[in-house]
């Protein structure tokens, strides 16, 4: 019998055709898209649709914005990224094996940690190792750093050492916390703070259901203060600058601290120091284990033993 040579417009669905409608979600419009992919704008078009019709559904709805995808197609294109991630890193380790590391490694980050150590190391990597593109999730939520490992997008993650930490997680150090004061204010002319000496300050805080509200809320709580919210962001840096602009005092680790605002922070008395480890995925690959060993390298604070939240309560 004759093989029939199937056009492409009638293949299966294919991970280009994934990788087309996560660059269309991306970019909410199929002409950015395609410019971003290098590929036709007709082309790309066609393979949405042909996508859409073997689907049975509409992944797509065009708004005066551009096209957003619809609930079905969020719940697709969820998917479709991790099959796309999978196939990258699958690639990779078959480069990597050839002694030619390549692909995506994809990086988290909880609470600002390791913000000078982390670049260098992956400078280092990428050093060694061009072809390799990084992406970097920063300081999310518990509810989606769980999301992101549930969906096997993660290859590693910079964390905070708790009870729930997987037993096979790197020690890498430990970040201290300090608090973030504005330009003048008194305190600073001492060389820690006391949390005593912070109960009428307002506080620049975090998303209520982040790690680092929850260090703010459990540190004042052991002190018997409660925090006044004069403003909440998303990110450790950001916090620092609003506190330097007098909006509230800002409580972050120290390597979250924007070095031209380092002369406004001071470590609290008695100290709090958080253990940071590494966690890698399941069976990791090449790229991931090699960025681990450059974290090692890096210099990180160290500290027999850790201070617990209670403790700052004798301050």
């Amino acid at each position: 019998m004759e093989k029939r040579t199937v056009p492409e417009e009638e293949a299966p669905m294919s991970l280009r055709q994934y990788e087309y409608a996560l660059a269309v979600a991306e970019h909410g419009s199929v002409t950015a898209a395609a410019d971003e992919l290098r590929v036709a704008q007709p082309s790309m078009s066609q393979q949405i649709r042909n996508l859409e019709r073997d689907l049975g559904v509409t992944l797509f709805a065009r708004t005066p914005s551009g096209l957003v995808p619809t609930v079905v197609g969020r719940a697709f294109l969820r998917e479709a990224e991790v099959a796309v991630r999978a196939a990258r890193r699958a690639r990779a380790a078959a480069q990597a094996g050839a002694g030619d590391l390549a692909g995506e490694l994809v990086v988290s980050v909880q609470m600002g940690f390791g913000a000078p150590q982390l670049p260098r190391a992956l400078a280092a990597l990428r050093r060694s190792a061009p072809r390799l593109e990084v992406t970097v999730f920063e300081e999310p939520s518990t509810t989606e750093l769980e999301r992101l490992w549930r969906r096997g997008v993660l290859d590693l993650a910079l964390m905070a050492r708790c009870e729930q930490t997987p037993e096979d997680a790197h020690p890498l150090g430990h970040d201290e916390f300090v608090v973030a004061l504005r330009e003048g204010h008194p305190l600073l002319a001492g060389d820690a703070v006391r949390l005593r000496d912070l109960a009428d300050e307002p506080w620049v805080r975090f998303d209520q259901a982040g790690l680092l509200d929850g260090v703010l809320r459990e540190t004042l709580h052991a002190a018997g203060l409660s925090p006044v919210t004069a403003a909440r962001v998303t990110q450790a840096a950001t916090a620092v600058r609003w506190a330097a602009q007098g909006l509230g005092a800002a409580l972050v680790p120290g390597s979250a601290v924007p070095r031209d605002h380092a002369h406004l922070v001071r470590p609290l008395a008695p100290a709090l120091h958080q253990p940071v480890v590494a966690v890698l995925r399941r069976d990791p690959g090449p790229a991931e284990s090699a960025l681990l060993d450059l974290l090692r390298r890096e210099d990180w604070p160290d500290r027999a033993a850790w201070v617990p939240r209670a403790a700052v309560a004798a301050a």
